[in-house]
């Protein structure tokens, strides 16, 4: 790779200040880069949609053991078929089937939504507020997905680093680079803008499909040095087919700088995990890389968080 611009931990840790978005739209503003996604930006992001043709953006939620999974979901039938007689039927009975589903969805596997309420620094969430406001008994009290209760439709931008680097997929541990962002805006003719969101793609759910889980820590994803980028350029959501940070980050203090700084100090919503694969390959067949972009999180109440399918509309 050519060289690229590497911040020191301090030039990092002072993001928190130069990169905060504590105060922008309020001292009480609890959504933090959503408040970019204005009703003017729905209404461009609509007005793309010009053949109706739906790509989910979400890995399949499985309740399989695997080396990168660190708490295996659940998956329990509460009640099923294999009772029931197809030559008989009770009077008045319902024949029916009904689940049980219970996951920690934040980690390596599960596509899901970061709220300003999953991450902490010294402390603090992000505009300030002490992280005691998430609570053992209630979860977050402040800052959760219930904010996110009418969903989000914006515009949706796709940078295929890994399609950039002519290769199948990143090598687990390499981080995505500033210069490569922009270099993948030139190339692929788009330009990153206020209340997108922005995805990138790794390659790293083909690697998998192809290779099997991961058991070691090394991830790709996004390095520090990307976070003024998603700053200068205002992005509403950060998404990718990764954790979103290059694991290891280079930095002692530092175990996640993209979603320390990103949601603590600029108040910025994450999507981990993303499937990028059959979305990669509807841009590239289209040689179009924006698109219309929804998200409907489960409503939880209090949740730092939610399972989430991303749906790309061209």
């Amino acid at each position: 790779m050519p060289p690229y611009h590497v911040p020191d931990e301090a030039t990092v840790l002072s993001y928190f200040d130069t990169l905060s978005n504590w105060g922008r739209w309020d001292d009480d503003d609890q959504l933090g880069t959503l408040n970019l996604v204005t009703p003017e930006k729905t209404r461009r992001a609509v007005a793309l949609v010009k053949e109706g043709v739906t790509v989910s953006c979400a890995r399949p939620i499985t309740n399989e053991a695997a080396a990168d999974v660190r708490s295996t979901p659940l998956h329990l039938m509460a009640y099923a078929g294999e009772g029931y007689s197809i030559h008989e039927q009770a009077h008045g009975e319902l024949q029916a089937a009904a689940d049980f589903i219970g996951m920690i969805f934040h980690g390596f596997t599960i596509t899901h939504i970061d709220t300003l309420a999953h991450i902490f620094w010294k402390g603090k969430m992000y505009n300030g507020r002490p992280s005691h406001l998430i609570t053992s008994r209630e979860g977050a009290t402040v800052e959760s997905i219930e904010l996110m209760a009418n969903g989000v439709i914006t515009r949706g931008v796709l940078l295929d680093i890994a399609r950039l680097r002519g290769v199948d997929w990143m090598k687990m541990g390499e981080g995505i680079m500033r210069e490569e962002l922009e270099e993948a805006e030139r190339t692929q003719g788009v330009r990153v803008e206020p209340g997108d969101v922005l995805l990138l793609r790794t390659g790293n759910w083909k690697r998998r499909e192809t290779e099997g889980p991961h058991a070691g820590a090394e991830r790709s994803g996004p390095h520090a040095a990307c976070i003024p980028f998603f700053r200068e350029r205002d992005i509403a959501m950060l998404g990718s087919d990764t954790p979103n940070d290059v694991i290891p980050t280079g930095y002692p203090s530092l175990a996640r700088p993209v979603h320390q700084v990103g949601i603590v100090g600029m108040g910025l919503w994450l999507i981990d995990n993303c499937n990028l694969e059959e979305l990669a390959d509807a841009c590239a067949a289209r040689n179009r890389w924006e698109f219309m972009l929804t998200l409907a999180p489960l409503r939880i109440k209090y949740g730092t968080g939610s399972p989430a399918n991303p749906i790309a509309v061209f």
